[in-house]
């Protein structure tokens, strides 16, 4: 009997037309307000509703994404308000600090693992790098599409990890505002507020393919004071820990490769010290321990357990 209510029930109905509608006008209303109008955001609107009205199966993958989707509109808010307008930006010490505690002596002068790399790097070493770089969001987006055929209780474990580790990473960039290696490398350690993004050492991959590739992706980056913790860092940590508890053989071997790989580019490309990369890593294993913690202590566990009933 409750089957064939559920059979006969309309697959959408005026209040969903209502809530979605209402939904999409009011996060292009305020992104026009907070950072103005950009195509990306009617793309994601109407993607959005495009996966939610389609089909029953679209509509429980675009819901369950949906909190990765929350995840990428606070980024692209943090424009509006930039953390180096809260606290003081570290440019000096860092620089420093990395150089005291990783420097590499260099023909009689201690160098940052960044500026040892601009001058011994290679072009095979540009190319392998931003091969790499430029798996740092696909590679998880991909394994969270797997993770949504094959077990949904890990989809969604693993995408809310995945945000809490973010979220853990903003608050840290508000509380400790960092320059990037390549800022010093053009402004020295003088700060200049509204500094655009650089592609740095990417900068040689789009060169060798001749096309504006990480130009493209850094020109909208959120905030060019925030290195630490390098969140690219932590991303491939989160993938191989779910791919480990998955059990996934070899692919978790490519998982790793990946991880290594994107550690050493963020630092040969002088995007991230390694005391940035360090961090992110901290973070993803921090960001791991809490969610694990917080179902087992708190309403997160209600909330998993409702997502779970929407996505199944």
């Amino acid at each position: 009997m409750t089957d064939q209510i559920r059979l006969n029930r309309p697959f959408f109905s005026l209040r969903d037309i209502l809530i979605t509608t209402a939904v999409s006008l009011t996060y292009l209303l305020l992104s026009w307000f907070l950072i103005g109008f950009k195509n990306q955001q009617v793309i994601l609107v109407v993607i959005f509703n495009a996966f939610y009205y389609a089909s029953s199966f679209t509509r429980k993958f675009i819901l369950g994404f949906s909190i990765f989707i929350v995840y990428w509109i606070i980024f692209d808010y943090m424009k509006a308000f930039p953390n180096y307008a809260f606290n003081t930006v570290h440019i000096e010490e860092l620089y420093n600090l990395e150089k005291h505690v990783f420097g590499i002596s260099s023909n009689g002068t201690v160098l940052t693992p960044n500026e040892y790399w601009r001058l011994h790097g290679s072009t095979a070493m540009d190319v392998i790098g931003g091969i790499f770089y430029l798996m740092w969001i696909p590679v998880p987006i991909a394994f969270a599409i797997y993770l949504f055929f094959v077990n949904r209780k890990q989809f969604l474990q693993f995408l809310v990890t995945f945000v809490l580790v973010n979220l853990i990473g903003f608050v840290i960039y508000y509380l400790y505002p960092a320059a990037p290696p390549w800022y010093v490398q053009y402004h020295r350690f003088v700060f200049e507020a509204h500094t655009a993004g650089n592609t740095a050492g990417l900068v040689k991959f789009d060169r060798f393919f001749n096309a504006p590739i990480f130009k493209s992706i850094y020109s909208n980056g959120s905030n060019v004071f925030a290195a630490m913790p390098s969140l690219h860092s932590s991303y491939p940590v989160i993938v191989l820990y779910y791919g480990l508890k998955n059990k996934l053989g070899l692919v978790n071997v490519f998982f790793g490769i990946v991880m290594l790989g994107i550690w050493f580019t963020a630092v040969y490309t002088s995007h991230h010290y390694v005391l940035d990369v360090l961090s992110g890593i901290a973070c993803a294993i921090v960001g791991i321990n809490l969610f694990e913690w917080l179902v087992k202590h708190t309403a997160l566990k209600v909330f998993m357990a409702k997502m779970y009933a929407v996505v199944s």
